[in-house]
């Protein structure tokens, strides 16, 4: 009999691995750095062995899955519907405390005019909140399809 440890790994068993790793930097287990250099050598495996590997210094990991014996089975689902990533939701905070500032701004030109001034945080506002919603939509789609 084989050991499983030699056993090929699939396509999606490497998926399943880079979300386990992606989990493991929303925990704070992994830096970006980290990150980046396990999720290519995931995608780079071979056997179970060497995804295993991947997982040694990470807690409550158990190695991975033996291979799937039907082509019918289901995945997982997610966790966490629609989360974003750690690094979307930092550009979304970037982005709020940026309109934050000019509102801010806008609103203490008005009152030292006397008057509503030309609404132009709009222009600061509404292009870049549509890329980031667009991207963050695109994203937990893409998200939701892997789970």
């Amino acid at each position: 009999m084989v050991d499983r440890r030699e056993v090929r790994v699939s396509d999606g068993d490497r998926e399943a691995a880079v979300a386990r790793l992606l989990s493991a930097v929303d925990e704070g287990r992994l830096s970006l750095d980290e990150y980046n250099d396990r999720m290519g050598r995931a995608y780079e495996s071979v056997t179970y062995a060497d995804l295993d590997n991947l997982f040694l210094d990470l807690p409550g990991t158990a190695p991975t899955a033996a291979p799937a014996t039907t082509a019918t089975q289901t995945k997982a689902p997610v966790v966490a519907t629609g989360a974003l990533p750690r690094w979307l939701k930092v550009l979304w905070v970037a982005w709020a405390a940026k309109v934050a500032l000019n509102l801010v701004i806008w609103v203490m030109l008005s009152i030292t005019e006397g008057e509503l001034l030309y609404f132009w945080p709009m222009w600061i506002i509404v292009p870049p909140g549509a890329v980031l919603f667009a991207l963050s939509v695109a994203t937990s789609r893409s998200r939701q399809s892997r789970a």
